[in-house]
């Protein structure tokens, strides 16, 4: 059993007791050569890490005017916007100005083990926690901001093992991911995708199962329920500034700070108040699907229905699940009324007699795991909490 210290960094918590800690800048340094896109391939700094330049990067005229990247070098972006677009550069080539390039002084870091570090949720809200700007889409967190950030480092031995035991089991996890994103992808010509048939039929195809007479759903298994949504939600209609809670954009991927391209109004005082747990939906069918279960508190415009559950057993990622699938679209937009299509709404009067189906909570639990599995996974061993040995 190996013993832990109090490690005194507040996101990491308690550490193998042999660990170090270290600043930034003790172990990596600045690089701040610039160079031309012409001498050095143009790279992408992208969230999952360094890659040749994509198609879809903004380019400017400015190519002469750009950051060296060596391989081995940390690159990350230091705009809050691009929260997580960092990595371990396995080129040589070059990155835009927004970027910081660190170099690493000791030949004896292993890099696999620092970017499983530096791709955690954990270190990402470190990072600009030590950032600066007047608004949250132009936050920046540069060298001189992150140099004294503390970090913790192992021997290389332990960095080699951790390295290696994640780089196998997230290729384990990540394999699985793909293959069931594949089959969703497969089954979007049918009428139910996966996650459909996992959040309406269960994960048990074996169990008996009843006619929900509810016909966008079908059958569910027999020990579940029927409920109104005004049963399990109550309409949030709390009005705010945006001064006060951060605007939010309520988009088909979830609930998001606000994003860039968003349309500004002049009304900042007249929103809608967000708390994390709310269900969020646009009510407008052109901008069908979405919503959200959100993880932020925050504002969002009058266009959008804000729902407050009123029973904390319920898991938010289920029923996230659930709101996204096209069934529940249908049925929500079939709710509302309009003149046009571009303006049929669907409120919360339309929408509170919907009747949705309601597992028992250790099952809505079920469908989470995977993905909380893997992003626990990468932290519990890069902080040295659980021990490569102890998982053999």
């Amino acid at each position: 059993m190996v013993k832990m210290k109090d490690s005194g960094i507040e996101w990491i918590g308690e550490i193998p007791e042999t660990w170090e800690k270290v600043k930034f800048n003790a172990i990596y340094s600045n690089r701040n050569t610039k160079v031309s896109d012409r001498e050095y391939a143009p790279l992408s700094v992208t969230k999952k890490g360094i890659v040749p330049q994509l198609a879809t990067a903004a380019k400017t005229n400015d190519n002469d005017n750009r950051k060296l990247v060596k391989s081995g070098d940390f690159v990350i972006n230091s705009r809050s916007d691009r929260r997580g677009s960092c990595g371990i550069s396995s080129l040589d080539g070059s990155v835009s100005l927004i970027n910081t390039v660190l170099e690493p002084k000791n030949s004896q870091m292993e890099p696999l083990y620092f970017d499983f570090l530096f791709h955690t949720i954990q270190f990402a809200d470190e990072f600009y926690k030590w950032g600066h700007g007047i608004v949250d889409d132009l936050w920046t967190t540069n060298w001189n901001d992150m140099k004294n950030i503390t970090l913790i480092l192992p021997t290389r031995s332990e960095q080699q093992q951790i390295a290696n035991f994640l780089d196998r089991k997230t290729t384990e996890i990540d394999e699985l991911i793909d293959k069931i994103n594949t089959e969703i992808d497969t089954l979007k010509q049918y009428q139910s995708s996966v996650i459909t048939q996992a959040v309406t039929k269960g994960l048990d195809l074996n169990v008996p199962m009843k006619d929900s007479g509810i016909e966008w759903i079908g059958e569910i298994p027999e020990t579940w329920e029927k409920v109104k949504f005004n049963a399990i939600y109550s309409n949030r209609n709390t009005k705010v500034s945006d001064r006060e809670y951060a605007p939010l954009s309520v988009t088909k991927k979830g609930i998001v700070p606000q994003l860039a391209t968003a349309a500004k109004t002049n009304d900042n005082d007249n929103r809608k108040l967000v708390k994390s747990g709310d269900f969020v939906i646009n009510s407008r069918s052109d901008r069908r699907g979405s919503c959200g279960i959100s993880s932020l508190d925050g504002s969002v415009s009058l266009i959008n229905t804000v729902l407050e559950p009123k029973n904390i057993q319920m898991e938010p990622l289920y029923f996230d699940f659930l709101f996204h699938t096209i069934q529940f679209a249908d049925e929500f937009y079939k709710w509302g009324h309009g003149i046009v299509d571009d303006l049929w709404t669907t409120n919360w009067n339309d929408m509170k007699n919907i009747t949705l189906i309601l597992p028992t909570r250790s099952e809505q639990q079920q469908i989470a795991e995977l993905t909380e599995y893997k992003n626990s996974l990468i932290f519990e061993y890069v902080t040295g909490k659980k021990q490569v040995k102890e998982a053999n």
